[in-house]
């Protein structure tokens, strides 16, 4: 609970929360507009719900592709959030720093990856169908 300017702790507010909406969706398009690897995903956001929808899948697949969405983005937003806080905590050059950075965009790949085998897990039968397999 944040602490409003006399150091009292504030009440729950719609308001509030509406504001902290507003905060985390004005984030995920600052993360579009800067971010290329996010253009990426994006692009493969699209493609995977489409073909999704094409194939028909069932809800039970839907989930396990919504999850893996979920994640990888997720994992980019925190990545782009580390490297932006590295990145004014340590302006120039710094090792450890250049650690960290890899080491968030590492989580990043194995989102990516995990998705990926969850889409081909979950669609690879659907295309299998479809190829009369």
């Amino acid at each position: 609970m944040k602490p409003d300017a006399e150091g009292k702790p504030q009440g729950f507010s719609l308001r509030s929360r509406f504001k902290s909406f507003g905060y985390a969706f004005s984030g995920l398009g600052l993360l579009l507009k800067a971010e290329h690897n996010a253009w990426i995903h994006f692009a493969a956001t699209i493609s995977t719900i489409a073909v999704s929808f094409a194939l028909g899948i069932s809800v039970s697949d839907w989930r396990w592709i919504v999850l893996a969405i979920g994640l990888v983005w997720s994992a980019e937003a925190f990545n782009t959030a580390i490297e932006g806080l590295c990145d004014i905590v340590s302006p120039g050059f710094d090792e450890r720093i250049r650690v960290v950075k890899d080491v968030a965009a590492g989580g990043v790949l194995v989102f990516a990856a995990a998705a990926a085998l969850i889409g081909v897990l979950t669609l690879g039968p659907y295309f299998l169908v479809l190829l009369d397999l």
